[in-house]
């Protein structure tokens, strides 16, 4: 993988647009036997990416690896991929085996674009994703129900773009979105079986800790 050079934001804007033809919402057309989570943590002038590979679907810790680059992009709200993209690239090329879906931290088509990180991830990869985020960038929505697996549309302009899901009791929900070869349903099946005794799908919560981890 390589990720797209964008100096500007003009130009990330436009390879955003490109690139967003490229996204197929769809079923999943088989079951993960491995799920990747990443994240990123960053300091001033750099930023720390981090992946952690399961096995599904017994969510056993195969494998952690990280990667540190050089900060080359701003702080833009929109515009994530491009300041915390190549650092997970880079962390998901150390892995020692090839995950069969990977749930981001952050959007997935739940962007004004429609190519919220996990699309570019899962664009740039060839493999299915799903966009885990803690908080809403854009669209509208009822409040889910207050139960695990509980959840409602998120919507956009007319369409759905996600879903707003309890992942536990009377906490507060995800935001989940397709990224890239999987459709709503399998995203929302797949983040709840990827949750444990917390809020945050274990992949995700293991790639939070790395990251800042080696942060420090």
């Amino acid at each position: 993988m390589k990720w797209p050079a964008a100096f500007t934001i003009d130009e990330a804007r436009d390879l955003q647009v490109r690139l967003r033809e490229k996204v197929r919402i769809a079923p999943l057309k088989k079951e993960p036997g491995y799920v990747a989570g990443v994240d990123a943590a960053f300091s001033d002038d750099q930023v720390f990416a981090a992946a952690c590979l399961y096995r599904f679907p017994e969510l056993l810790l195969l494998e952690e690896r990280s990667a540190v680059r050089r900060l080359s992009f701003p702080y833009v709200p929109g515009y994530l991929a491009f300041r915390e993209g190549p650092a997970i690239i880079a962390a998901l090329e150390l892995l020692p085996r090839r995950p069969d879906l990977i749930l981001v931290d952050g959007q997935g088509i739940a962007h004004p674009r429609g190519m919220g990180i996990a699309s570019y991830l899962g664009v740039l990869s060839g493999i299915p994703s799903i966009g885990c985020a803690k908080s809403r960038l854009i669209g509208e929505h009822d409040e889910p129900g207050r139960e695990k697996g509980d959840w409602s549309q998120l919507r956009f302009e007319n369409k759905t773009i996600g879903a707003v899901l309890r992942t536990r009791d009377d906490t507060r929900p995800l935001f989940i979105s397709p990224g890239h070869k999987i459709d709503l349903d399998s995203s929302i099946r797949l983040a709840l079986a990827c949750t444990g005794a917390f809020r945050i799908p274990e992949p995700l919560r293991c790639a939070d800790m790395l990251s800042r981890k080696i942060k420090e």
